[in-house]
């Protein structure tokens, strides 16, 4: 007899601090876990004043401060192997990451390589494990997309062979997530959709995992409302304060959600689309999200029935097919309101694109998520899903 699995393993943040003005609290905590900081940051926040603000809050509280803004695209190796130099040279006890994904997952690496050693990759598929605490890490999302800060995982690009090194370990979990919606006001409408749609595919993914079990579920669910009826509103009026709001719980959630109960095929495909053609990784979720749903939708009509239903609030009279159609319908119609093209449309050149298929498909099934799916694609399969979206129309 087969035995239902009922016992589960949460991971989380130590602490979690959230709210309108919280960031101003990282001084507060930070002089518990150190003395001296490096902020991992990007050229953006720099210039948005954020940077000297977080130095101005940590200084406050009694701790030397400094910076690395090297994080000008998404994460690669070399940007951890820079932080690290500056980390280990200065003598720095606490890192700070302030920005989006590609800041909190830098940091996240740079914090376990600084105490347990090696190259950022050999920590990929649990080859080498983290066993020494890492540096203390308080991370701050200025998005309210990737929910990196709540997640013990991390993507780095390894230049080499050009593969998104999915990595995943207790370890990259920070120490304390700061989650202030003031800093996600910034955000330009087109980095709003890419993360929100980012967002929403975390929470998505992770209820129609393989691995989801009641905690997940509770948190993707609430995501996914809170990020359905939120998005549009951040979209086309960014200085909606509430909606803001909505969308870092929601993004938070979404976080908490896939870290412990992982992604599956949308991320699975899109990191090596983000690897090869550079296209941001909100960005390419959102271009596979409808065609692997409606993929994926024989073998999970009931939970996609789910979701249809923050679509349509009167909803009693519809069948469980027809939401889990309407919810398809109704994230195709986002991602057109919001701008979302397919990927020829975004100008990767089309030959290109197919020659780097065969590679991409073994990526994406080496990475494990495909695997996490509730229908499982074969490398046939995942190539010609591939093909779909290329020319997807929303």
């Amino acid at each position: 007899m087969i035995q239902t699995k009922t016992i589960y393993t949460v991971h989380s943040p130590g602490t979690i601090v959230y709210g309108r003005d919280s960031f101003e609290e990282v001084g507060v905590y930070a002089k518990k876990l150190g003395t001296k900081a490096l902020i991992i940051s990007d050229p953006i926040m720099d210039r948005l004043g954020f940077v000297n603000q977080c130095s101005t809050f940590l200084r406050d509280n009694g701790l030397e401060t400094l910076s690395y803004l090297g994080v000008t695209t998404e994460p690669v190796d070399t940007y951890v192997a820079e932080g690290l130099h500056i980390l280990q040279s200065e003598g720095c006890d606490l890192i700070i990451s302030v920005g989006g994904g590609s800041c909190i997952d830098t940091g996240k690496a740079i914090a376990v390589v600084a105490t347990n050693g090696g190259y950022i990759g050999d920590y990929m598929k649990m080859e080498k494990i983290a066993e020494q605490a890492p540096i203390p890490h308080i991370a701050i999302p200025t998005t309210a997309g990737t929910g990196s800060e709540a997640t013990d995982a991390t993507v780095i690009t390894n230049t080499k062979n050009e593969v998104k090194m999915m990595i995943k370990q207790p370890a990259f979990m920070p120490n304390i997530a700061i989650v202030d919606p003031i800093l996600t006001v910034t955000s330009p409408p087109s980095i709003t959709a890419a993360t929100g749609i980012d967002a929403l595919s975390h929470a998505i993914e992770s209820y129609l995992s393989r691995l989801a079990h009641p905690y997940s579920n509770a948190l993707a669910l609430s995501a996914m409302e809170l990020i359905v009826n939120n998005i549009l509103k951040v979209y086309e009026q960014g200085n909606d304060i509430d909606a803001r709001e909505a969308m870092s719980l929601g993004s938070m959630q979404a976080g908490l959600s896939f870290s412990n109960a992982s992604v599956a095929l949308v991320h699975g495909m899109s990191r090596p689309i983000g690897a090869l053609f550079h296209v941001p990784h909100g960005i390419s979720n959102a271009m596979l999200l409808p065609a692997v749903l409606e993929f994926s939708k024989d073998a999970c009509v009931d939970r996609l029935a789910d979701l249809g239903k923050f679509f349509n609030k009167d909803n009693e009279l519809l069948s469980q097919e027809e939401l889990a159609d309407l919810a398809i319908v109704s994230i195709k119609e986002m991602c057109k309101k919001m701008d979302i093209g397919n990927l020829k449309q975004w100008g990767i050149d089309e030959q290109a694109f197919y020659d780097a298929i065969p590679k991409m498909a073994a990526d994406a099934i080496a990475s494990g998520s495909p695997g996490n799916n509730p229908k499982v694609p074969t490398q046939e399969e995942l190539m010609e899903l591939y093909k779909i979206a290329f020319h997807y129309e929303f």
